[in-house]
């Protein structure tokens, strides 16, 4: 179903017009999906196709010059997003057993322990992940990628010192309830961050031609994060004596020094977050430098500019 319907949609009008040259198609996909009648402007596609400017490679010297550094950014931001998240994701009742939130293993059967880490789980989804991506959805065009992405690493960045550094704090009995709504708060600014941005961004500051690449190499560094942050907090959150670790592996730093490092890891995040730009209210021509010699389309007439094929 899902190949059928994909083959059913239409290519990007910037895709047909600028890749595949063919201003015409372009027209008639978006006459469809508007529908309204847009003239083809064959004669311009054509000169913005054939421009120097506009035909450098991904390994070009003009493709680092313009892009290199928002390279940067997309894949280390991704990479290191997904290490701090997959890592609190993925062993959430690893963390709920060591402060206490969980009782142990054996001194429940089966289908306690499921409910158990069920409850907690969906604790964390309710309070935590599902309004931070309605959150998102709500804000992203007010205050823009950048800031929700910023804000979103730094908040990540507090919520887990605020964990590791009293992490004793949070294993007495009295305070459980206060590290749950803690750690739900990481999850909020993750999704509430960049844990969508990161995946938005990589899709609109990129050039056409290349947009689907770079987006794929920004999510394949993404990827090879989770796995970082699936084996090594598997591995980190490991006590260094018998008792606080599982059977049969190495001692490691422990949770309050796992979740220390993840908090450096949302912090270098949020650095590299400097080299990403807002991509908010700028069309992706503006963002890319394609098709820049235009008018402001401010200046023209309304009845023209609503007709074009390729966007100012």
């Amino acid at each position: 179903m899902t190949y059928y319907w994909r083959m059913k949609m239409p290519e990007t009008a910037r895709y047909t017009a600028l890749v595949a040259k063919n201003a015409k198609q372009a027209a008639t996909d978006m006459s469809k999906v508007l529908n309204v009648d847009l003239e083809a402007e064959e004669e311009k596609v054509k000169r913005i196709a054939q421009e120097r400017s506009n035909n450098f490679g991904l390994f070009s010297r003009e493709f680092a010059r313009r892009h290199g550094l928002h390279l940067v950014g997309t894949t280390t931001t991704w990479f290191l997003l997904d290490i701090a998240f997959y890592s609190a994701n993925l062993f959430q009742k690893d963390i709920f057993s060591k402060v206490g939130w969980l009782p142990k293993a054996e001194t429940m059967n089966a289908n306690h322990e499921v409910f158990r880490i069920a409850k907690a789980q969906t604790f964390i989804a309710l309070c935590g992940t599902v309004p931070g991506y309605w959150f998102t959805v709500a804000f992203i065009d007010h205050i823009g990628r950048f800031v929700i992405q910023l804000m979103g690493f730094f908040f990540m960045t507090v919520f887990m010192f605020a964990l590791a550094i009293p992490y004793h704090h949070w294993t007495l009995k009295p305070n459980h309830i206060g590290f749950m709504i803690m750690y739900s708060l990481t999850f909020f600014f993750a999704n509430f961050g960049p844990n969508a941005t990161t995946f938005i961004v990589p899709a609109e500051i990129f050039p056409a031609r290349l947009r689907s690449t770079c987006h794929g190499i920004s999510a394949a560094c993404g990827k090879a994060g989770a796995i970082v942050g699936a084996f090594g907090f598997l591995y980190a959150a490991q006590g260094k004596t018998l008792v606080d670790r599982d059977a049969g592996y190495p001692p490691g730093i422990g949770v309050k020094n796992s979740l220390i490092m993840l908090g450096v890891i949302n912090f270098i995040g949020m650095l590299f977050t400097l080299l990403v730009p807002e991509s908010n209210g700028k069309s992706l021509e503006e963002l890319t430098g394609e098709n820049g010699d235009e008018p402001d389309q401010a200046q023209q007439p309304q009845e023209v500019s609503a007709a074009r094929t390729v966007p100012e």
